[in-house]
């Protein structure tokens, strides 16, 4: 069986994060889906509601699993036999970001590969920022939320 990880703060999960977990799920048998503490994101909110939150959405699909984690990408990855780290991109901003990332994990996770999934043009505006800002000044946000 081949595992994926894809990780981010997912604050919230979206319709982008879940088009990659679908795309992720065309390549590898299962993605486990870490919910990871960035320090260097000041709005964290609460992990583990997220990842319950996060848990409903596959409720009913034993290919995925859900995790909260305060480690490296590569440790997750290692508890979970994980042969890529699965990423999606929207802009070139975020495609240097994920390349740089790619080297760590490739270097901590012993050859860990990462997988990067263009995001689809209908969803590359949708940002998890984006949707709390809306969600800040009161609108609906559910077009956005799977």
């Amino acid at each position: 069986m081949k595992t994926a990880i894809f990780t981010g703060s997912f604050n919230p999960f979206t319709i982008g994060h879940a088009d990659i977990v679908s795309r992720a799920l065309c390549i590898f048998d299962h993605v486990v889906i870490g919910i990871g503490y960035n320090p260097q994101k000041t709005e964290q909110g609460d992990i583990d509601s997220r990842a319950e939150a996060i848990r409903q959405v596959y409720k009913d699909d034993p290919r995925i699993t859900v995790e909260a984690y305060s480690d490296m990408a590569a440790d997750l990855a290692a508890r979970h036999d994980a042969v890529a780290v699965v990423k999606g991109v929207r802009s070139v901003q975020d495609y240097e970001y994920e390349r740089s990332q790619a080297e760590y994990n490739r270097l901590l996770g012993d050859g860990l590969e990462t997988v990067l999934f263009f995001a689809r043009p209908q969803l590359a505006a949708v940002s998890s920022s984006a949707v709390r800002t809306l969600q800040h000044f009161g609108k609906d946000t559910s077009s956005f939320l799977p």
